[in-house]
């Protein structure tokens, strides 16, 4: 199983969800978005499994800071388009447990249980 964490490095969530990861001794691949992209397949999976509403992150300044003509009438199309345009708007971090589990954000509890 190779578990694979998407976010953006400078990420204070993401910084705590490697550091729980690396605690736990679990081995996994970092791929940053912000540096690296991120191709509609993924979040076509990612918005297919989890729904467009977990992972675009609307609490975040770059989709704050959108024209409000941007934020009306949001779908699933219309989220993985801003997505695309601007990764900085997918919540981090989406973890893939490599057996077909994703999970969105980090709550230490919700990692434990994905890991027993």
């Amino acid at each position: 199983m190779t578990v694979t964490i998407y976010g953006i490095r400078n990420c204070d969530t993401m910084k705590k969800a490697r550091t729980w990861l690396d605690e736990k001794g679990i081995a996994y691949a970092f791929h940053d978005y912000k540096a690296e992209g991120i191709d509609r397949a993924h979040l076509d999976r990612w918005v297919g499994e989890l729904g467009w509403e977990t992972v675009l992150n609307r609490a975040g300044t770059t989709f704050r800071k959108l024209d409000d003509a941007d934020k009306q009438d949001l779908d699933a199309a219309k989220a993985i388009a801003l997505m695309q345009a601007q990764p900085s708007m997918i919540k981090r971090p989406i973890l893939d447990l490599g057996d077909g589990r994703l999970l969105a954000g980090f709550k230490p509890d919700v990692y434990a249980a994905a890991f027993k």
